[in-house]
């Protein structure tokens, strides 16, 4: 096995924070992607097991559950159910957990998280890298077309299978570890708390999304006219079938506009999940990377 199925515990403005933690040497940062209150598959740090071991033989790896999601608990606030709390979030558990010149990694919203702390806090971040992250990317994924009639009920291990194999190019990826792990936090109590706020209590379309969509311009500007301002890495299924090669390819432009060690790497035969069905070359790729910085 990869990485435990638990690790430890913060408390990060009240709100019980999750993370795994492995290694010596430089200091690495993974955040998941998805987001609070998805009815149909849950996520954590899990989606980096077949990255998280062969980091940590070279570096200090620190996995961390995003604020509402995994093991780490909901925002405390309805106001708070927003990718700017998120964001706030990690800072704040950077902070706590004391965790300078960080390499940090992100799949795709969890990308849009990374990039957004590196523009906000650069005085934590030593290198971004971005992966497939339509959040953060110029365009508009194909979420809602890819994944349109999952199966029931919502949540199933079928369910949630259908989500992955969706997402992917190839399935073999996609094992039973991970999905334990799923199924364990599709069952907590607060992940359905998160489901009802976003959905019967309508948060998604009323503050989440209208707030994710201003902060996106925002990002978009502050990336045109300061840049990154640190290294940064693009990593992008070539077969991503919801977040588009070409949306890859303009947010390279962009950065790469303002900062000129601005680089990106794509991943052949391998879907939204690059970094688990090209996990060698990903691996490698990373490396070479933080090495580089």
């Amino acid at each position: 096995m990869a990485m435990p199925k638990k690790g430890k515990f913060v408390t990060i403005d009240g709100v019980k924070t999750h993370y795994y933690e492995k290694g010596r040497g430089k200091n690495v940062v993974l955040i998941h992607g998805g987001n609070f209150g998805s009815a149909e598959s849950s996520g954590n740090s899990w989606t980096f097991s077949r990255n998280f071991d062969y980091l940590a033989r070279k570096y200090h790896v620190v996995a961390i559950d995003k604020l509402g999601q995994g093991y780490t608990g909901n925002p405390r606030k309805d106001s708070d159910y927003t990718m700017h709390a998120v964001v706030q979030h990690l800072g704040a558990t950077l902070r706590k957990l004391k965790l300078e010149n960080v390499h940090l990694v992100g799949h795709s919203r969890g990308g849009y998280v990374t990039g957004r702390l590196t523009l906000e806090q650069p005085d934590l971040i030593d290198s971004c890298t971005c992966v497939d992250s339509n959040s953060l990317a110029p365009g508009v994924g194909m979420n809602e077309v890819v994944l349109a009639n999952p199966p029931h009920p919502a949540l199933s291990r079928e369910c949630q299978r259908w989500v992955l194999e969706r997402y992917s190019y190839g399935h073999e990826h996609i094992d039973d570890d991970w999905l334990d792990v799923l199924m364990d936090i599709g069952k907590q109590a607060k992940h359905g708390e998160a489901v009802a706020k976003m959905e019967k209590q309508k948060l998604k379309t009323s503050q989440f999304l209208p707030g994710l969509s201003k902060d996106r311009g925002d990002t978009f500007a502050r990336i045109r006219d300061t840049g990154m301002r640190r290294p940064t890495l693009i990593m992008w299924g070539y077969n991503d079938p919801t977040a588009l090669l070409e949306q890859g390819q303009r947010l390279y432009d962009i950065m790469a506009a303002t900062e000129r060690r601005t680089y990106m790497h794509i991943l052949n035969r391998a879907g939204h999940f690059s970094m688990r069905e090209q996990a060698d070359n990903f691996n490698g790729t990373l490396a070479g990377f933080i090495d580089s910085v």
